[in-house]
């Protein structure tokens, strides 16, 4: 996996925002989510939506992503994320490209994570979901992530 040491530091272990069986994302009563799940949708919706659609739905040229987040470890979709992925047969060609070096995917990867597996459980719809509030380690983590650009 081709990681740099900004990117490294930014990446939560697997399953590290979560407890085993736990989901990642939280939606209060009041429908509010928490920040991960937020931030996951605005970055979801800045970089991956061009391909993958509105919601993660897919497109005629992208999978939906919520039937194939259901499939993959979290493992796995790091990997494909990170590195891309060539799908070629001969009905289909779907190439996706790495987005190693996109700070706006990979110091988020994890918020885009979240964000689709609760699109994925239908725990959140397609709409822009309100949120609880960005808490200070998510302003602290985007700093060391980013550095001072």
């Amino acid at each position: 996996m081709l990681l740099t040491a900004a990117f490294a530091a930014c990446l939560a272990a697997p399953g590290a925002f979560a407890a085993e069986g736990e989901k990642p994302y939280k939606v209060n009563a009041d429908g509010k989510v928490n920040w991960p799940t937020f931030s996951g949708y605005r970055r979801y919706h800045s970089e991956c939506h061009v391909c993958h659609g509105p919601g993660g739905l897919g497109s005629s040229f992208a999978p939906n992503l919520l039937e194939s987040i259901k499939r993959l470890s979290y493992e796995q979709y790091l990997e494909v994320v990170v590195n891309g992925r060539v799908n070629v047969d001969a009905a289909t060609q779907n190439v996706m490209p790495g987005f190693a070096t996109n700070l706006n995917v990979m110091c988020f990867v994890d918020d885009i994570y979240t964000y689709l597996v609760a699109r994925a459980d239908g725990a959140i719809g397609m709409d822009r979901p309100k949120h609880t509030g960005k808490p200070p380690e998510a302003a602290e983590n985007e700093k060391a992530c980013f550095g001072d650009l």
